[in-house]
This record gives C-alpha cells, sequence and structure tokens, in this order.
C-alpha cells in the first residue's frame, strides 16, 4: 500500500496568489491613530505621527485566515494505493514414489552419490516454490501411500515435510502406484472449490502391489476432473542399488568411501504411465538424469498456469477540516483582538 498527500481541487490554490495583491493594497501597517485635541501644540509635543500596530497584526490574521481557507477549499486529502491479487489456483498434488529402488545412483554422476530420490526432491522443492498460489499437497508411496502434506498454500511447511522422508520412510516394500493416485484423486476431490486440479506422479517402477491398478485409478482421477501427469525416471538399463541405512536413508560406504552395492534392478515398463496420463488428457515424461526432470517440471509448469488478477483501487483520508479548524481559529482570535487589546478609539 502506498500513501500519498494530495489536493482534490489542486486549482484552488491559485487563489493564494491574490493574498499579497490583497496585502499591498491595504497597506502593509495599519491606519493613522486620530485623537482630537483642544490645542495642537499639545499633539505637537507628544512627538511625530504614529501607526498603531493593530494594522499589522490584525491584517496578517486575516490574510493567515484567508489562506487557511483556501486550502481547506481545496481539498487536501491522503491518497491510499492498495492492489488486490485474486488468484484462480490450481489444486496440485504430488505423488512421489518412496520405494527402496529410488536409492539408486543412475541418474548423476557416481562419485556424487546422490540418488533418484535426492533429485526428485530437489526439483519438486524448486516446483512448490514456484508456485506460491496453488494449493499443493504430497503423498509418498512404497507399498502403501502415506500422506505426507494435505493441500496446503503454507508452501514452507510443506517443503519441510518433503525434505523429512527419506527411502526407508516407509517399511512395507513394494510400488502401489494405483493406490497412490486414487489417494491422491481423492484429497483433490474434498476441495469443492477447486478450479482446476491436477496429479503429478513420479515414479521408477511398475505397479506391483496394493488393491487398485493404476488405470482403474486414472479414470477415477479423470471422472473428479483431474489431470495425472506421469513422469518415469532411472536409466533404461540394469542398475545395482547401493547398500543404505533404511531408518535414515543414508548411503552406507566402505573404509574407502566406496558405495558399497547390494541387488541388481531392471529398468521399469513405462508404457502403463503413458495409458495413465493418456486417459485423464495429460502427458507423460521420462527422464533419466537431473537436467531432464528439471525440464519436465518446467513443462508442467508452463502448461498448468494460474490465472492472477491484479485489482488496483484508492481510498482517500479527507483532511480539509485541519486547516478549516485553524482557519475558524484565527479568525476568531482576530475577532477577539480586535474588540480587547487592539480596539480603536473612534
Amino acid at each position: 500500500m502506498n500513501t500519498s498527500f494530495q489536493f482534490q481541487f489542486p486549482w484552488v490554490l491559485v487563489l493564494l496568489a491574490l493574498l499579497p495583491v490583497y496585502a499591498f493594497l491595504r497597506g502593509r501597517v495599519g491606519k493613522f491613530s486620530a485623537v482630537l485635541f483642544s490645542s495642537a501644540d499639545i499633539a505637537r509635543a507628544a512627538g511625530g505621527t504614529a501607526r498603531a500596530a493593530a494594522g499589522r497584526i490584525l491584517i496578517f490574521l486575516r490574510l493567515l485566515t484567508a489562506a487557511f481557507l483556501i486550502v481547506a477549499l481545496a481539498g487536501p486529502r491522503l491518497a491510499n494505493d492498495r492492489t488486490e491479487t485474486q488468484t484462480s489456483g490450481i489444486d496440485i498434488m504430488l505423488v512421489l514414489d518412496l520405494s527402496w529402488s529410488m536409492i539408486a545412483l543412475d541418474m548423476d554422476k557416481p562419485s556424487a552419490h546422490i540418488s533418484r530420490f535426492d533429485i526428485a526432491s530437489q526439483v519438486l522443492e524448486d516446483f512448490i516454490r514456484k508456485r506460491p498460489n496453488d494449493r499443493i499437497g504430497l503423498i509418498a508411496f512404497s507399498a502403501v501411500p502415506y500422506l505426507a502434506s494435505p493441500l496446503t498454500l503454507n508452501h514452507n511447511w510443506l517443503v519441510e515435510n518433503l525434505n523429512r522422508l527419506h527411502v526407508g520412510t516407509i517399511r512395507e516394500l513394494g510400488t502401489a502406484i494405483g493406490d497412490a493416485t486414487a489417494a491422491g484423486a481423492k484429497r483433490l476431490k474434498e476441495q469443492q472449490d477447486s478450479k482446476s486440479r491436477i496429479i503429478i506422479l513420479l515414479t521408477d517402477g511398475d505397479n506391483n502391489r496394493g488393491e487398485i491398478d493404476p488405470l482403474p485409478a486414472a479414470q477415477l482421477a479423470a471422472a473428479l476432473g483431474a489431470k495425472v501427469y506421469t513422469i518415469g525416471i532411472g536409466i533404461d538399463k540394469p542398475c545395482q542399488l547401493p547398500r543404505f541405512d533404511p531408518n535414515t536413508g543414508n548411503l552406507v560406504l566402505d573404509a574407502g568411501g566406496n558405495v558399497q552395492r547390494t541387488m541388481t534392478i531392471q529398468p521399469a515398463n513405462y508404457e502403463v504411465l503413458g495409458r495413465m496420463a493418456a486417459l485423464s488428457k495429460a502427458r507423460f515424461y521420462r527422464a533419466t538424469n537431473r537436467r531432464e526432470l528439471q525440464s519436465i517440471y518446467n513443462d508442467i509448469d508452463r502448461l498448468e498456469k494460474t490465472e492472477v488478477k491484479l485489482r488496483r483501487f484508492t481510498t482517500f483520508t479527507p483532511l480539509f477540516q485541519w486547516p478549516l479548524l485553524a482557519a475558524l481559529g484565527l479568525l476568531a482570535l482576530e475577532l477577539l483582538l480586535a474588540n480587547t487589546r487592539y480596539r480603536r478609539v473612534p
């Protein structure tokens, strides 16, 4: 909010230029004093001619009174400029795979020791920061879905909850893509005032757990008016998983600081993800490194724009009463002095 001082009728202030003219015509001092004497010798003995101080003071008060009245007529006021943001936000449910395969180190340099989950969570945080006007929620899943955050505009709190997650947070092993998608659709349904709804599903595996298959879950989401964007991550060849601590999500290194390898996982079949996206008229993406994943979320950010309208208006606080009160006070003072101390002799 910006506050500025202004006049409603600034042209009235031109009248102030007439006051010096009036003062010049009246003279800058008072009238000659006039007292009748029986003899001119008495007056001559009293000294030279004296001008009354009353003229100077009373004319000054009158001019000051007129000046305040002119300022009051000009309408002084404070203008408060305000801008209100009206947004038609999008409700976004982020569905993030937290299965053990997300610990794989195939999307960055091997020496970086950065897992699929690390890259995904960093890109997700950047996506969340870019959409301050949208309600965003987060569901993490492995063999079961876990609500990490309901739909909220408090994105700092959402990011805190995202940063608390790690591979191993959900101990049940497996990948329940269908259940997680259905859970996201259910959360979106609860928001009756939604203008637009989308689910962004990120996974590196095939559906192998849960009660609901991925395609019926996508159909359910589409029936509720939600688009399901699907993202498959990971390289297209087998890779070995590093050993890690499920309690913390930290990698287990040997004495030389090298990653200890465990089982080998096969690349996932992402055909189902493509069909899920098609059912809801959304898009399917593939990412094999950080740059590609960042580009995908940037693309979704461009496709799903939030409508923002700015409404500007100005409110005014009138101030004319203060110069008006000053003028009335000066007028009262002039009348008081004219009839008491500076009262002229008839």
